[in-house]
């Protein structure tokens, strides 16, 4: 993963639950910082099913073959996390119980290299 930087913008789709999707821009802020399109990049590949990136072809979590197989794709996950380190001061992707809803969801616990602490946790 080093060396593969995504371009100096990064898009995702927003949702605030009455109006259809919108999708949006991330480019780094006004001093060059770029950890919120990193944040916004790692977002967008959890999200995605494995091979849906049309550029790169084993990002993403294989969701549907999960559901068949009733196998946790972590190991996918723990892929992810590894190649997102090096964008972080620290990284730590974990999955949650959610039983009410019963979907997948994953926990994503990060400090940027400016110190900045996110958390957020991933519906699959």
């Amino acid at each position: 993963m080093t060396g593969i930087v995504p371009s100096p913008r990064v898009w995702a789709r927003t949702n605030n639950g009455i109006a259809p999707y919108e999708w949006v821009a991330v480019v780094p802020d006004a001093n060059g910082t770029k950890s919120y399109l990193y944040i916004t990049w790692l977002i967008q590949v959890l999200l995605l099913n494995l091979g849906e990136s049309p550029i790169f072809s084993d990002f993403g979590i294989p969701g549907q073959q999960s559901v068949v197989t009733q196998i946790v794709p972590d190991y996918y996950v723990a892929l992810t996390q590894q190649r997102f380190a090096p964008y972080f001061a620290s990284l730590q992707i974990s999955r949650v119980p959610d039983p009410p809803s019963g979907k997948l969801v994953y926990n994503v616990t990060l400090t940027t290299i400016e110190g900045t602490v996110y958390s957020e946790n991933i519906y699959r």
